[in-house]
């Protein structure tokens, strides 16, 4: 089963400047994920080629970047994830900004349920958040708060209580945030 996902943004900025933000990933203020809310990115050697990391059970290494413009990741787990996914920072003839989010890849196996069926969802809702956070670096006035919808809501506390019971080891943000946690992670992103 093939997969092509994709998120993006037009950004009122010129590349460089959203670009600042890509080289930011996994960085100890990361300024495009949204921590507040979601397990952090992280890398055994920083956002650079050859690191090994991921966020929460979602596992990848760095395989491709250019600093400013692009960087790729290929999964290693969860199994049956066969792929990449992407961001790209690219110039729009209009003026401003494209931030884009991709995964392109085959699914194995339990994959071929576990992401139509609750990957895809969790995805879906991080993207678009870290995606508001981009454009809330340069638009502060745009602020503005993203719901979750009632099946991501209850995925996360399925999730979380997973988590609890030791089943699999996530960090503490992906349990279900409350709605002052998810407020302060659009506070920071607007420098507020």
């Amino acid at each position: 089963m093939a997969v092509l996902n994709v998120h993006e943004r037009r950004i009122p900025a010129p590349a460089e400047w959203v670009g600042a933000l890509l080289d930011g990933l996994a960085g100890d203020d990361d300024p495009l994920w949204p921590l507040a809310t979601w397990p952090r990115m992280g890398f055994d050697r920083g956002l650079r080629v050859g690191s090994r990391g991921g966020h929460g059970p979602i596992g990848y290494s760095v395989t491709d970047y250019v600093p400013g413009r692009w960087v790729r990741f290929r999964f290693s787990a969860p199994s049956g994830f066969d792929g990449y996914h992407e961001f790209t920072v690219g110039p729009e003839e209009e003026g401003g900004t494209v931030l884009r989010h991709v995964i392109a890849m085959r699914l194995h196996g339990s994959a071929r349920l576990s992401w139509p069926l609750a990957f895809r969802w969790l995805h879906d809702a991080l993207l678009e958040e870290c995606l508001d956070r981009a454009v809330l670096a340069f638009e502060p006035a745009r602020r503005g708060r993203r719901t979750w919808s009632p099946y991501v809501r209850l995925l996360r506390c399925l999730t979380s209580q997973t988590a609890a019971r030791g089943k699999r080891s996530t960090p503490e943000t992906w349990s279900c945030p409350t709605p002052a946690a998810r407020e302060a992670s659009a506070s920071s992103a607007s420098g507020r």
